[in-house]
Formats: structure tokens, sequence, C-alpha cells
């Protein structure tokens, strides 16, 4: 386990509560902090009120009026540089995607998910 992983909080976007779970489960087990949504407007409402997420990993489809989309703008709207790692069975549109983000298909590997979240969110060894 990356000791350093235990200063950046994720959260886990995903309305499949058992996928959700896993995901969770599996990052924590990695060392990262872990915060959770259920929904789209359930995301927006914990961005609105903690700003200590350092990165995301959300779905793109999601229950009700708000998507991964629109989770990820809201995201890059108040961290600008923090990493997006979309894990999705739907279609990758790579116009719609936050600069600098990841797609990644389901059913995701969790190896290949945690090795994106090292790339994207720690810092390059010296």
């Amino acid at each position: 386990m990356n000791a350093a992983r235990a200063e950046f909080t994720v959260l886990v976007v995903e309305d499949e509560w058992l996928l959700r779970m896993e995901l969770a489960d599996e990052l924590l087990l990695a060392g990262w902090r872990v915060r959770e949504a259920a929904s789209g407007e359930e995301a927006l409402a914990l961005l609105g009120r903690e700003p200590g997420i350092d990165f995301l990993i959300t779905d793109i489809r999601l229950g009700g009026a708000a998507d991964g989309w629109d989770v990820a703008d809201a995201f890059r709207a108040g961290h600008p540089d923090g990493a997006v790692i979309y894990v999705s069975a739907n279609p990758d549109l790579a116009a719609r995607r936050a600069r600098g983000s990841v797609f990644l298909g389901k059913p995701v590997e969790i190896r290949a998910l945690l090795a994106t979240c090292d790339a994207l969110v720690l810092p390059a060894p010296a």
C-alpha cells in the first residue's frame, strides 16, 4: 500500500449499489479515503458541501436528472486540475469528457482502475 494515497479523497459516483460498494472497498483497501454518492444529485450536493474531494470516479448514466458528465463538470468547476475517471458501460464521448480525464469501460478491472488512480493523482517519483 502506498502511504501517499491516504492524503487524497476520492468521490465514487455509481448508482448500482453493489458495484459502488466493491469500488469503494477496493479503493479503501488500497489506502485512498473514499466518499460515495448513489446519484448525480447526491454527488453534486456532496461536492457543494465538501471541498476536500481530490478526485472523481463516476459512471455516466446515473438515476435522476444529473449524469456523470454533469458531475464531472461540477467537480472540475471547483477543481480545475482534479483527476476524473469515467467508469461506464456507455459509449465514451471524448468531446464530452473533462480535459485530461480517463475513460474505463465496464466491467472495469480493479487493478487497472487502481493503476489509473495512481497515475493521475499521485505525485511523480523524484
